[in-house]
């Protein structure tokens, strides 16, 4: 089964989203946008719960290789982050490097991708998104004890 990828941005972030598509698909998997569709000014929140929702219903949270991963851009990757972790099952996290991208999947089984649409140019991005796509989480025990301790308070708090 292909990965499905749903990628967003606001008009900080609108461009760079537009440059990584072709980049993504060439890469073999399926690239859905949910927008922004112009660097007319917008509201980040909007497009980051649109990405986190689809990436919080996807399969296993624990999957090494989850099959709806999630791309947010954004001007510094943070203001996303930030709504993007507000929903279930999201492990969403900024990388402005490929070592910070591919920890993150290790570590953390990250299953949202932040990316800097002022401090990343498009090469680096291509090399992040790569790296982050292709890390399989580590499945340690001591990763899969502290993620699932994360589960186990979503499940408590969102009933």
């Amino acid at each position: 089964m292909t990965s499905r990828i749903v990628i967003g941005a606001d008009h900080g972030g609108f461009r760079l989203k537009e440059e990584l598509k072709p980049f993504l698909e060439g890469l073999g998997y399926s690239v859905e946008d949910v927008g922004t569709n112009s660097e007319e000014g917008c509201d980040y929140p909007d497009y980051a719960f649109k990405v986190a929702e689809a990436v919080g219903k996807g399969d296993g949270a624990l999957a090494q290789f989850p099959n709806v991963f999630g791309i947010l851009v954004c001007r510094s990757a943070a203001g996303m982050m930030i709504a993007a972790n507000k929903v279930k099952g999201v492990r969403a996290v900024a990388a402005l490097d490929d070592t910070a991208a591919k920890h993150s999947r290790e570590h953390n089984a990250a299953n949202v991708l932040g990316l800097s649409g002022d401090w990343t140019s498009l090469d680096d991005a291509k090399v992040i998104a790569r790296t982050w796509l292709e890390t399989p989480f580590s499945m340690e025990d001591r990763h899969v004890r502290r993620l699932q301790k994360i589960l186990d308070f979503e499940k408590r708090v969102f009933k």
